[in-house]
């Protein structure tokens, strides 16, 4: 758990990581206590949204919490597609649409354009290699 300077609660995490977490407890009918759990954080973090497809049961709880926390708690995703692409990630088109419609409603979009950090690191890490330089 992280506080900011304004002492606020914030769990961050892979979006992969906290879906299979929420699968488990969706598996041992535990879903709704795992959910409102996550309730004690102010803003919830999910990273690499868009990394790679979901299978449906993962969409499934991610749908879930999306809509758990909708105008309740706040929601922060990374994902390295546009909403345009989303029903790439999710198996079924009308969820993606639900999901997409809850996420905006309220939402702040920030678009980042441009080289990602790692990949700027990974080229200037070769390339102090390839002029000799050492890597740690």
């Amino acid at each position: 758990m992280l506080h900011l300077e304004l002492e606020r609660a914030v769990f961050f995490s892979s979006t992969t990581l906290l879906m299979q977490t929420l699968q488990q407890a969706k598996a041992e009918l535990k879903l709704k206590p795992a959910l409102e759990r996550l309730d004690r954080f102010d803003l919830l973090i999910l990273d690499d949204m868009g990394y790679v497809k979901k299978s449906e049961q993962e969409t499934s709880v991610l749908f879930e919490l999306i809509a758990h926390r909708y105008e309740y708690r706040s929601l922060l995703i990374t994902a390295n597609q546009p909403f345009g692409d989303w029903d790439t990630l999710f198996p079924d088109k009308m969820m993606a649409v639900a999901a997409i419609d809850r996420v905006v409603h309220h939402a702040t979009i920030i678009k980042i354009d441009g080289e990602s950090y790692r990949a700027t690191f990974a080229r200037q890490k070769n390339t102090n290699l390839g002029s000799g330089g050492q890597s740690s």
